[in-house]
């Protein structure tokens, strides 16, 4: 059973996050801080949304998530399929490998994406992905 601790655990924090935000609703003003990003620039950075997309996704609420943030809904989906593969290999009591090596250009595709999604989002291209 100590096998799947780490697992376990893993997902009480990230269920007590969800929780929090499910409970405290960013849609309100004064409950979480701003984005310095946007803030300071008034561009939306890749997380702007992210909070509301959480709350969104803690109430079940797909289409609201994805139009406060696409990217965090993808983010999220690759997380709880990283978490299932480490608990499936915690089970099975083998040493948790990432499915995939990740080389250099995965990095850079990663950023690239991470900048294209910034540039498009304020755009007027990218109206629908402003949160």
């Amino acid at each position: 059973m100590s096998r799947l601790a780490a697992p376990l655990g893993s997902l009480a924090a990230v269920g007590a996050a969800f929780a929090y935000v499910a409970a405290v609703d960013p849609n309100e003003p004064g409950h979480y801080p701003a984005c310095p990003f946007l803030t300071v620039t008034g561009l939306y950075c890749p997380g702007c949304g992210g909070l509301r997309s959480a709350h969104a996704v803690a109430h079940g609420d797909l289409g609201a998530a994805l139009s406060a943030n696409a990217l965090a809904v993808l983010l999220l989906v690759g997380l709880a399929v990283g978490w299932l593969h480490w608990t499936g290999r915690a089970v099975r009591a083998r040493a948790y490998s990432f499915p995939v090596r990740l080389r250099a250009w995965h990095w850079w595709a990663a950023g690239g994406a991470l900048v294209a999604f910034t540039v498009v989002r304020n755009t007027p291209l990218g109206t629908a992905l402003i949160p």
